[in-house]
């Protein structure tokens, strides 16, 4: 079932692990079946040195398992509630990448300080505010969901592709669980220029005509930059 798909998906979890954005069991990546809305989902716990293409998990659209010899993640429950709210998504990372995950801890969005976020995010990275006592012992990995759809109410989550979850870490998502694991790469990345950017004492954002520019050359409809017929990252 889904076999290509699993593939994908593995192949998706491995790269954390080659782009050195997990360590031990820290992380999953998910991907959607758009036709049937089931999802694919790396096992609970299972290292990633011992992890088979068919140890991933398929559950569907209420979280209940379809196939697998494994629990799903932990985390499954907040993939499946992003999944619902965002149904363009076809993809879902979670990482505890170390840049990243320090500003989620300090609870601050991660502000557009120069062209390089500009290239990849229209304006902050947001984080959550953070989970109520209730909400963490009551449905936790579902009100992690929620708070981050609820930090992103009224925007476009292909356009802005990433959230910082308050004192836990980020979340990265795309059409495919390849594109979702592209975006935390480059969100760590941009994590960690603005780590040293503001340890060097600069907090501004980047001039908005400047921040336009780089955007814009690489999203919509206008964008330039690459080569036609290809998708330009």
């Amino acid at each position: 079932m889904l076999e290509k798909l699993k593939r994908e998906v593995f192949q998706a979890n491995i790269d954390l692990v080659k782009h050195g954005l997990v360590i031990h069991t820290w992380g999953n990546v998910s991907g959607k079946d758009q036709e049937s809305g089931l999802i694919v989902i790396k096992p609970s716990g299972v290292s990633y040195s011992s992890m088979k293409e068919e140890d991933m998990v398929v559950l569907d659209g209420g979280g209940n398992k379809v196939e697998g010899k494994y629990k799903p993640s932990t985390d499954a429950p907040t993939h499946l509630y992003l999944y619902k709210a965002w149904p363009s998504l076809g993809g879902i990372v979670h990482t505890h990448s170390a840049y990243a995950t320090a500003w989620a801890q300090a609870g601050k969005d991660i502000p557009p300080l120069g062209t390089t976020h500009a290239d990849h995010y229209y304006g902050v990275v947001p984080c959550t505010r953070e989970l109520t006592a209730d909400e963490v012992e009551t449905d936790y990995e579902l009100n992690t969901g929620r708070v981050i759809v609820e930090r992103l109410k009224g925007l476009d989550p292909l356009a802005l592709p990433s959230a910082l979850v308050n004192c836990h870490g980020p979340f990265c998502w795309g059409l495919d669980a390849g594109e979702a694991v592209y975006n935390a790469v480059a969100l760590e990345e941009i994590a960690r220029i603005a780590f040293y950017t503001v340890l060097l004492k600069k907090s501004e954002p980047v001039e908005s005509y400047l921040l336009n520019k780089h955007f814009n050359r690489k999203h919509g409809k206008d964008a330039y930059y690459g080569q036609e017929g290809k998708k330009n990252k």
